[in-house]
């Protein structure tokens, strides 16, 4: 029988959180050629390699962050182990791990991961935030129970997956209270030449904002555009521009920020998928959050 090398395995994983040798190094009190071979066993047992070079840093590959989501897990065991022993063992909640696409709202995810705390059986959620590409194969290797996302999985996927949609809900424009009200005015010229804050050209939302936009002859001035929805928020709060969130989020973002909202786009819908690697959802939690998506929350 093969045996993993731990020692190994928390070199690599040390590295993995620090993204540098050099700082995994000095934290682990080793010189760089000693965790560097170390790793290099790791890779030549498993037969793979683990991180590729970008510039200065170090990039997990497909099969280190495999790898790493693995140690992550072994190594929370192990510090609950020597917890439970010195200070006596404490009940630990079932995983459901979750997986978010880094283009979906994380106001519009919470809203649907809500029912997971309200479980008669409770569990402990784990939620992953990357690009589709990137979690998808942690779905695969069942380290996702469920991936959470603005689009389904590609079609060009070299995994087996089955996207369920949890149905679809409207593209609100909001804005700090005072540009709000200067933007009702006359609404939707009002936005020709506007400052805007996007998202990146090749999310999803933007896909179905930029249509709309040329459907109304009106060119706003986009000020920023970002991939992470949240940090458009944050940067919203103290910009004279208006930006796209989803209906379901709305409510929660007046009550948290203080905006407002300016108008509901007609004939805009944005839809949710559930992204799964079984087609009969299993899991409770996974059951609980696509019913109430599907039942109470999206149209």
């Amino acid at each position: 029988m093969e045996w993993l090398n731990y020692h190994h395995l928390r070199y690599f994983w040390s590295v993995a959180r620090e993204g540098s040798m050099r700082v995994a190094a000095e934290k682990l009190g080793v010189s760089q050629p000693s965790i560097s071979a170390q790793i290099h066993l790791l890779e030549e047992s498993l037969g793979a390699e683990l991180f590729r070079k970008k510039g200065r840093s170090l990039i997990l590959t497909d099969t280190g962050r495999v790898v790493y989501n693995y140690a992550e897990e072994i190594f929370a065991l192990g510090r609950d182990l020597l917890g439970a022993v010195r200070h006596g063992p404490v009940s630990r909640l079932a995983p459901f791990h979750v997986g978010l696409t880094d283009t979906l709202p994380k106001l519009a995810a919470a809203e649907i991961l809500r029912p997971v705390f309200k479980l008669s059986q409770p569990v402990r959620a784990v939620c992953h935030e990357d690009d589709i590409e990137d979690l998808l194969p942690l779905l695969a290797t069942h380290r996702l129970d469920i991936i959470l996302a603005d689009e389904p999985a590609p079609s060009s996927a070299k995994f087996k997956t089955f996207n369920h949609s949890l149905g679809t809900c409207g593209v609100t424009l909001c804005a700090p209270p005072k540009v709000a009200a200067r933007l009702r005015q006359e609404f939707p010229k009002s936005l020709d030449r506007a400052p805007a804050l996007l998202p990146a050209e090749h999310s999803p939302l933007r896909r179905i904002l930029d249509p709309w936009f040329d459907e109304h002859q009106v060119r706003p001035e986009v000020i920023a555009e970002f991939d992470d929805p949240a940090l458009m928020q944050v940067f919203a709060l103290d910009t004279p521009g208006f930006f796209p969130l989803h209906a379901v989020a709305v409510e929660e973002a007046v009550k948290r920020y203080g905006f407002r909202a300016i108008a509901t786009l007609e004939g805009v819908r944005s839809e949710f998928f559930a992204i799964t690697a079984e087609r009969k959802l299993k899991h409770p939690a996974t059951v609980a959050v696509t019913q109430n998506a599907q039942e109470r929350l999206l149209g």
